[in-house]
């Protein structure tokens, strides 16, 4: 009986144990998990804006869904213009005599494709839409609209994935811990953003070491 006690408080004392080590290493584990799939994701959203900014400069607004920005971003051209001033001599009705009018003209020099111009030989547009580390190809939300500000019709777009795709294996108490971050030094709220609905942006929600990230 008395083996049988030592086994089970030598079991208990292993098992205690492990609880303490985990509970000192899982955060450590989890927050290294987190940054590096995060900056991935990042990454994926910045392509997203720079895509969405190239077709509304084309366009005139943005995207609403995926099939549309990548058929851009395959197909789409740059117009490369130049600015000169001009002017010439032009009689005035009013003063009966001859006047200099001055002009802009706009002269067309060529065209760039999109596709050169943001990704050149990398064909990683072609997955624009899908998370990276989702472990089921899951896929961003992304949406567009136009929105009144101060009587100023503007085109928005936002595009975002649950924090929970991105972290599907880490241990739930840690991503509910996660999901109810407020800090300038974490991305804040259950999602990573870029855009709004709401307002004429397309920034992130993303703190700037995930910039610092991609810049090394």
């Amino acid at each position: 009986m008395k083996t049988i006690i030592q086994i089970v408080l030598w079991i208990a004392c292993i098992g205690l144990g492990y609880l303490i080590y985990n509970s000192v290493t899982g955060p450590i584990e989890f927050k290294k998990v987190k940054e590096e799939r995060f900056a991935q994701v990042v990454a994926k959203l910045k392509d997203i804006r720079n895509s969405q900014e190239a077709y509304k400069t084309v366009n005139g607004k943005y995207a609403n869904d995926f099939p549309s920005l990548i058929k851009f971003i395959d197909t789409g051209k740059y117009v490369i213009t130049q600015q000169r001033d001009s002017s010439f001599m032009e009689f005035d009705k009013a003063y009966g005599i001859d006047l200099l009018k001055e002009v802009k003209i706009i002269d067309t020099l060529g065209f760039v494709s999109v596709r050169d111009s943001l990704f050149k030989s990398d064909n990683r547009y072609k997955d624009l839409a899908v998370v990276p580390t989702a472990p089921g190809g899951e896929k961003f939300t992304m949406k567009s609209a136009i929105i009144e500000k101060s009587g100023y019709k503007a085109p928005v777009f936002e595009a975002k994935v649950d924090k929970s795709i991105i972290l599907y294996d880490q241990p739930k108490d840690l991503l509910a811990r996660e999901n109810a971050q407020m800090s300038v030094e974490e991305v804040n709220g259950s999602e990573i953003t870029v855009g709004s609905l709401d307002e004429v942006s397309t920034s992130g929600n993303w703190p700037p070491i995930y910039d610092k990230k991609q810049d090394q």
